[in-house]
């Protein structure tokens, strides 16, 4: 027997809370990792000439007090910790801290789950802070970002949060 969204509860707070923090972690890691990537990147390309040293001898030195290289670094990783959550949400509706709490994100109409719904929903949690929310919404248990953007957080059963149970479950 299949189950559908009408079958899982709403998640309460401190569970969105505990997968949040969980997901921050997760998010520092691929922004470090980014980090890495952009910087070692920007070395390379100021030691071989492809970039001007701007005077400067050494290129930490540069990186440093380039407020265009500064910018194009917290661009690239604010690009990749973004797409964290936009690829999870929008492929198979749960972030790895979601699914280590047995949460999945969905739509409550007809629409999927599409790449601007869920950049809306991250814009419209504050950075997190519209989860409070939830807490007021004792009946619903609805936090801003999931009113705003029509979708919402189900705590699912042992045997749903396992990924093959993911098509029988309506997006």
């Amino acid at each position: 027997m299949s189950k559908t969204q009408s079958d899982f509860p709403r998640a309460g707070f401190i569970r969105r809370l505990a997968a949040m923090i969980y997901d921050v972690l997760v998010a520092v890691a691929v922004g470090v990792c980014a980090g890495m990537v952009i910087i070692v990147t920007l070395i390379l390309m100021l030691e071989n000439g492809v970039l001007d040293m701007q005077g400067y001898e050494h290129t930490s030195d540069v990186i440093q007090h380039s407020t265009s290289y500064k910018l194009v670094i917290q661009l690239w990783i604010g690009a990749w910790v973004l797409g964290f959550f936009l690829w999870f949400w929008r492929n198979g509706g749960q972030t790895i801290g979601m699914r280590a709490w047995r949460l999945r994100l969905f739509s409550t109409t007809e629409s999927p789950m599409g790449y601007g719904r869920a950049l809306l929903r991250i814009v419209s949690s504050l950075g997190g802070l519209g989860t409070l929310l939830v807490l007021f919404d004792v009946k619903h248990k609805q936090s801003l970002q999931d009113r705003i953007a029509k979708t919402e957080i189900l705590v699912l059963s042992k045997d749903a949060n396992h990924h093959k149970a993911w098509k029988t479950l309506q997006d």
